[in-house]
């Protein structure tokens, strides 16, 4: 049984930078948050919490207040399976509590886990597309990577985000309705990434990204620079035409309504 609950204590801050550090492995000069900051944001009070199985923490999540009524979740890392869900319900909870109407955050759009837990688990779903947003990373998960990142956006009250909050079913646009007519707009061909034309009827595109962008990266770095040109190309292409990202689909396409 996973419990999540704020944190505040030096000892506590400590240890949730020692998880982060064994997830990102960052190093000491180039940490996701330092301990000073978390400390800062719980005071005076932001979002920092840890998700403990017994006396194990196995996750911890950092947030602060944005414009617009949300929570920006900045940095959110588990060890459990489970625990990074159990986090951001907490957070919702927490969001509620506070009279907030949305939680934001960012993440690569090229890993495909992340991108199903986000949107065909959760409900969220990408307000931009953010290239290169923390600059060239250089940690051992990023292998020297542009750092491009989709910004999601969680609306805490609304009805497809709060049944299955509360222990009821997803419902079905969760992963995206894929029409029959669906168009593959980038697919992957022999783990590399193949943009296809779309007509201007297409109404329904689909967005591929690699199996494992994380392996990708260590194996054959240039597969992986090809992909981040194209889903940035094609995907953030799309969405800054202002088509929408509706869901993920297969637990590979992103689906994408044109307007």
């Amino acid at each position: 049984m996973i419990e999540v609950r704020e944190l505040h204590e030096m000892a506590e801050l400590v240890r949730v930078d020692a998880l982060f550090d064994d997830i990102w492995q960052f190093g000491p000069g180039a940490p996701p948050i330092t301990i000073e900051l978390m400390r800062a944001l719980a005071h005076a009070g932001g979002y920092v919490a840890g998700a403990f199985d017994g006396d194990l923490l196995v996750g911890g999540s950092v947030g602060f207040l944005a414009a617009g009524l949300t929570l920006h979740s900045h940095v959110t890392g588990a060890t459990r399976p489970g625990a990074g869900y159990d986090l951001k319900l907490h957070q919702r909870r927490w969001a509620l509590e506070h009279g907030l109407e949305r939680i934001t955050w960012t993440y690569d759009p090229l890993v495909r886990r992340n991108a199903h837990f986000n949107l065909a688990k959760l409900g969220a779903r990408p307000l931009s597309y953010l290239p290169c947003f923390y600059g060239v990373l250089d940690d051992p998960i990023n292998q020297g990577d542009e750092s491009d990142r989709l910004l999601a956006s969680w609306p805490s009250a609304a009805p497809h985000v709060t049944a299955p909050a509360e222990g009821g079913a997803h419902p079905p646009r969760h992963g995206g309705s894929v029409p029959p007519d669906a168009v593959v707009a980038l697919a992957d061909e022999g783990g590399r990434p193949v943009v296809a034309p779309v007509g201007g009827a297409a109404r329904t595109v689909l967005v591929a990204v690699p199996e494992d962008i994380e392996g990708l990266r260590r194996a054959d770095p240039g597969a992986g620079k090809a992909w981040r040109h194209a889903v940035r190309d094609v995907l953030g292409g799309l969405m800054a035409e202002g088509h929408a990202v509706t869901g993920f689909s297969g637990k590979r396409y992103y689906v994408v309504e044109r307007a």
